[in-house]
């Protein structure tokens, strides 16, 4: 079992960056598949990248291909989500996920969720 804090959210203009973190607890970190997901006022949450506990594997939603990049440093207990060339399109709370299969994309397949992070993007 793994606890999830992320961090790194805000405000920023369109066309900015923002890298937010995802901090877990306790020592076997790399052992889990890591995820983002997002999910706007209205919405369903939606999948927005995964990473396999190597690293070397990673799935990204359409919509954020070629702009955001999802990274994991096994060595500090952390994943990654840089993002670049913010739209308002990508406004939403951000929340690290994890799990114990490589390449779900729905959220119940993920057992263990950080708080969120707001990220607001305006134009």
């Amino acid at each position: 079992q793994v606890q999830l804090v992320e961090s790194g959210g805000g405000l920023v203009q369109a066309g900015g960056s923002l890298r937010l973190s995802c901090a877990a607890s306790g020592r076997t970190f790399s052992s889990y598949v890591m995820a983002w997901f997002r999910q706007a006022p209205g919405k369903e949450r939606e999948f927005v990248a995964v990473i396999s506990w190597s690293g070397s594997r990673t799935i990204y939603a359409d919509p954020v291909k070629g702009r955001f990049t999802i990274s994991r440093d096994n060595a500090k207990n952390t994943v990654y989500l840089q993002m670049n060339s913010l739209k308002p399109e990508d406004t939403a709370a951000y929340y690290c996920a994890a799990d114990m299969t490589y390449g779900k994309r729905s959220p119940d397949n993920y057992d263990y969720w950080g708080q969120g992070t707001q990220v607001t993007v305006s134009s």
